[in-house]
């Protein structure tokens, strides 16, 4: 285990993504489904820029479980994909097991679909093996209310750590001070349009500053389309 004072260790940590699929995502029913699929993505993104490797897998997605969804691996291309043979628990498949042993992190960060199943289960077990696991709640999602909230107090209970996908962006990045930090900015937009609105105004707030190409942008509009009244 590798921690700093209870914070994430960005060069310890691995990202779980366990069956984030198209079909499991119909029954999702306590969080709105475009919100999820945007905090799945962004968790990817937060993991590929820190350079935390990203371990994913499906359950039969040849079948009613579907998929995964795309954005697993649009924003996390070096994932590594565990193909499983009808194991619910992601950690009985040793493939899986091994895959998270050869990144040489003991800090899990883990969500899915289903929370009281595809986190539960991998999370419990990986905790068992003396793993320091996190549980991405809101990028994890189940069919009620009542089962995600079951499922966050049994973690707990357990020593896992529940934690949201801009606080473990948080704890990744550390810094402003690097060369993609307009990228983390945009991490951070993706989950939260208030922050969205906070780049776009900055954003416009400096280009009126330093006479960048944004200023004076709604006239430079009109004036292109004859529109200036």
């Amino acid at each position: 285990m590798s921690s700093n004072n209870g914070l994430i260790d960005p060069a310890d940590a691995a990202v779980l993504l366990v069956d984030h699929q198209s079909g499991l995502l119909q029954i999702v029913d306590h969080v709105n489904v475009r919100e999820l699929r945007n905090n799945v993505a962004a968790l990817a993104k937060a993991a590929t820029l820190a350079g935390a490797p990203v371990i994913a897998t499906a359950s039969v997605p040849e079948g009613p479980n579907g998929p995964l969804i795309p954005e697993v691996f649009e924003n996390a291309p070096k994932a590594t994909y565990v193909q499983r043979h009808g194991e619910i628990n992601a950690w009985d498949v040793e493939g899986f097991r091994r895959a998270v042993e050869q990144t040489g992190r003991r800090t899990l960060l883990v969500a899915g679909i289903m929370t009281s199943i595809c986190v539960v289960e991998p999370a419990l077990s990986a905790l068992a093996e003396g793993y320091d696991v996190y549980a991405v709640i809101d990028a994890s999602g189940t069919y009620s209310d009542e089962a995600q909230r079951i499922s966050i107090e049994r973690l707990s209970r357990a020593g896992v750590k529940v934690v949201d996908v801009l606080g473990v962006a948080a704890e990744l990045q550390k810094t402003w001070a690097r060369d993609d930090w307009a990228n983390w900015g945009g991490v951070y937009a993706s989950v939260s349009p208030g922050y969205a609105a906070v780049m776009e105004s900055v954003g416009r707030a400096q280009a009126e500053a330093t006479g960048g190409e944004a200023a004076g942008a709604e006239v430079k509009w009109a004036q292109a389309h004859g529109r200036l009244a």
